[in-house]
């Protein structure tokens, strides 16, 4: 709870993922990817109520294994290739009533800690906001970017001055998938944590890894290990 509001946290994880098959819960450093964000989410001191949105039953028996209650299976309808990612979260609120914010914690960013959602929460309820996400600043600035025609013409993606050093290119963020935090009234009338009135919470681009290969796996295990967490 953060003045006064009741925050339930949800984790979800569909089965049948394609590009790592059982990612949810492959080993990451000696414990099940799902692990690393059921354990950073348990830690938080603002969180009332942690819950797990998964129609697979390994992944169900790996989350209870680690503390993460799970009070539904969810819907098949909602776990296809093609749903939204909103849907699940959707599910969840309609499903469990008498909260007032919704945190919303992927299992793809494993190195996202206590801090990045706690402090994340401190920036939304301090600026009075509707919906806040977690960014990462791109190393790739657009404004150095081009298309490339037939005829290997180059054209400038973004119209913007003639930048000559990378200092003076404006900062570029994007959401980096770890943290998405919104009022759960706003939420259900938007359907999206992202609209104009989102804010941004900045992350380190070293907490910043959203695992979808086995490439990512091997990267964030030497993140662990150069780190000392391993």
């Amino acid at each position: 709870m953060i003045n006064g509001k009741k925050i339930l946290a949800i984790i979800p994880a569909r089965g049948g993922s394609k590009g790592v098959p059982g990612k949810n819960i492959k080993l990451l450093g000696g414990k099940p990817l799902i692990a690393w964000t059921i354990e950073a989410a348990q830690k938080s001191k603002y969180i009332d109520r942690l819950i797990l949105s998964s129609d697979d039953a390994g992944i169900i028996e790996v989350a209870k294994q680690w503390g993460c209650e799970v009070p539904f299976v969810r819907p098949k309808e909602l776990a296809q290739d093609d749903t939204p990612g909103i849907s699940p979260v959707l599910h969840a609120i309609k499903t469990i009533p008498g909260y007032d914010l919704v945190l919303l914690l992927q299992v793809t960013s494993p190195l996202r800690n206590t801090d990045d959602i706690d402090s994340s929460l401190e920036l939304f309820e301090k600026q009075k906001a509707s919906s806040c996400v977690s960014v990462v600043e791109v190393r790739e600035n657009p404004y150095w970017m081009y298309t490339m025609k037939e005829d290997k013409q180059l054209n400038a993606v973004m119209d913007s001055p003639n930048f000559t050093r990378r200092q003076d290119l404006p900062k570029i963020f994007i959401p980096n998938g770890a943290v998405y935090i919104a009022e759960k009234k706003w939420l259900l009338k938007n359907n999206s944590f992202l609209t104009k009135e989102t804010l941004g919470f900045e992350m380190p681009e070293e907490r910043s890894v959203d695992i979808d290969t086995l490439l990512d796996f091997h990267i964030t295990e030497a993140l662990l290990k150069s780190s000392g967490a391993l």
